[in-house]
Order: structure tokens, then sequence, then C-alpha cells
């Protein structure tokens, strides 16, 4: 009877563990401060509580992503690779990043909160 029992007690430590990582994953987070880098440089810091409504290019090799900050939020509107995995992730809204492979582009929610301003690269 015990034995029986196990496989079921395993399976709902995994999904209360996998719920709760998914929880932890995509939760708000608490910075309105985002960074936008590529290769690991950071391109841009903003706060979005006062950024502007903007649309700007990121340029990449042959090609590049058109990114919009519109009512405090951003996401990245058009690319031009091949998957648009970046544009169909919609507006940065979790502790999940939105990135675009192909141009090596990462835009997430910075870590902690310091001064934010535009850096140019």
């Amino acid at each position: 009877m015990v034995k029986k029992k196990w496989p079921l007690l395993l399976f709902f430590c995994i999904l209360g563990a996998g719920i709760l990582g998914s929880i932890l994953v995509l939760k708000k987070p608490e910075s309105r401060v985002v960074e936008i880098t590529r290769d690991g440089e950071v391109l841009y810091r903003l706060d979005l509580r006062t950024a502007e409504d903007q649309t700007f290019e990121i340029d990449y090799g042959e090609g590049g992503n058109t990114v919009e900050i519109r009512d405090h939020q951003i996401r990245v509107k058009d690319a031009d690779c091949p998957d648009q995995t970046c544009v169909r992730s919609g507006w940065l809204d979790s502790s999940l990043p939105i990135v675009c492979l192909p141009h090596h582009l990462v835009i997430r929610f910075a870590e902690t909160q310091g001064a934010a301003d535009t850096v140019a690269g």
C-alpha cells in the first residue's frame, strides 16, 4: 500500500514546485527600470515611469529591431529576424525578458533600481 502512494506523492511535489516556480518567474518586478543590452553591453537604461512615448531603431549588422515605449510600457514593435519571437513576446510585463537571438538583443527589467538614463551604445 505504501509503495503505491509514493509515485502519487512525488507527482504532487513536482507539480507544486513547478507552479511555485512559475509564479516566481512570472511575477511583476518591483523595478520599472529596463535595460536594453546587446552582447552583454547596456545600450539603453530607461525608467518606464518617466519615459516619454517613443519609437527607436536598434541596428545589428544587416538587420535590427524597432523598440516602442508607450504608456510606460516597452516592447519590440518590429524586427526583421525570421522567427519574430521578440515581436510576439508583446509588452515586457514580467521577470521574463524579451529576447531577439538573431540580433543578440535582450530587454529586461533591471535587477537593482539605480538612476536611469539613456545610454547610447
